[in-house]
């Protein structure tokens, strides 16, 4: 599914629901913040290899998860008309000249620190 039919239904379920009321860019961010709470939670105290190595089941609770972050990002995205695969596209132009090659490959160093 494209984001822009995505982005639609979306408006379309909020409409249905009378939820457009609250989901005001200040609101959706908060909400968006919670989600990505709840994805972090998923890997809390796990070691790095049991978060590489998820059970089904947590997959898929992951899954939904991220998809409640992505609905809210959606959102927001949709309330200033940004689109986010041009978006992206320039922050990736934008790090590339940040974090050079030759400078950052391999180092988890910020690009302040070069």
């Amino acid at each position: 599914m494209k984001i822009e039919r995505l982005q639609n239904e979306l408006v379309k379920f909020a409409r249905e629901r009378d939820w457009e009321q609250f989901h005001t860019p200040k609101n959706l961010a908060m909400a968006m913040s919670v989600e990505a709470a709840e994805v972090v939670e998923l890997f809390q105290w796990l070691t790095e290899k049991q978060s590489r190595e998820l059970p089904k089941a947590k997959v898929e609770e992951l899954a939904d998860e991220l998809a409640d972050t992505y609905i809210y990002l959606l959102r927001i995205a949709a309330h200033y008309g940004i689109d986010l695969v041009d978006a992206a596209a320039k922050k990736i132009k934008k790090s590339a000249a940040k974090y050079p090659v030759k400078k950052a490959r391999g180092s988890a160093r910020k690009y302040t620190e070069f």
